[in-house]
């Protein structure tokens, strides 16, 4: 699939992957929708955006989306705007560092309603639309994390394991359809997230600083896997390296280097 042209919805769209999403898609989109939950950060960026390409057609709307039918008002605007979307990007999801038996679980109801059903539902309700116009594609950002358990981010690990097995079963139902379906799974990259997911009681080492990947890198991989139509993206040589050889080794090993590392 060709970005060129294309009318893009970006969910979290207000910071970190999902404004560089954004800024990377303005030269290309014919129209962008971007979702998020701070309407004044997406009024910013659409301000931005069109200043650097007066007829981008730049629609913003805000809504949390981890919040109970949040994805059925959103889909009830595109309708009401006359949106039809060919390029979905779920980007938008939440973390949680620390032990789960001392989380709270309205944020870990938060982050599996988030990363798990909204994701779902949206993919769901924009898909058909997608299949009967025989174009378009369906981004789902996922992570490292979900090639493996993580003490200390178990939920937030678990629900990224979903976003991938879910994008490579998609894939599959959509061979031939003109749908193209990827996960988008990187490693540490410096945003907000890590401020958000942290808690007082993570006692988890610092990841090494040559682990990160810089957001333009992440994203630019990202759509160039889009177009090449790949269906994992890992952006960055060492996490490359690092999660072929995790995707290869047995989970026993696993357990007993994660019993060496604690």
């Amino acid at each position: 699939m060709k970005l060129h042209g294309c009318t893009a919805l970006i969910t979290g769209a207000s910071a970190g992957l999902g404004r560089e999403f954004a800024q990377q898609l303005a030269p290309r989109a014919r129209a962008l929708v971007l979702v998020a939950r701070r309407t004044d950060r997406l009024e910013e960026l659409r301000a931005e955006l069109t200043q650097r390409r007066p007829e981008l057609k730049v629609h913003i709307h805000a809504v949390d989306l981890s919040k109970h039918k949040s994805v059925s008002e959103l889909c009830g605007w595109l309708e009401q705007e006359s949106l039809a979307i060919d390029f979905l990007i779920n980007n938008a999801g939440v973390g949680d560092r620390g032990p789960f038996a001392t989380a709270d679980f309205g944020r870990v109801n938060e982050m599996a309603q988030l990363n798990v059903v909204s994701l779902t539902l949206l993919t769901h309700r924009l898909l058909p639309a997608m299949i009967a116009g025989k174009r378009g594609a369906v981004l789902n950002v996922s992570s490292s994390a979900s090639f493996l358990p993580i003490p200390g981010m178990a939920v937030y690990a678990a629900t990224k394991a979903y976003v991938t097995s879910f994008s490579e079963a998609l894939r599959m139902e959509l061979r031939g359809s003109g749908i193209r379906v990827g996960a988008l799974c990187p490693g540490p990259v410096h945003t907000e997230f890590d401020t958000v997911a942290r808690r007082a009681d993570d006692t988890r080492q610092a990841t090494p600083e040559f682990t990160y990947v810089p957001a333009e890198e992440v994203v630019r991989a990202a759509l160039l896997g889009i177009e090449r139509d790949q269906p994992i993206v890992i952006p960055g040589l060492a996490m490359k390296l690092a999660m072929f050889l995790v995707r290869l080794t047995p989970m026993p090993i696993l357990r007993f280097a994660s019993g060496l590392a604690r």
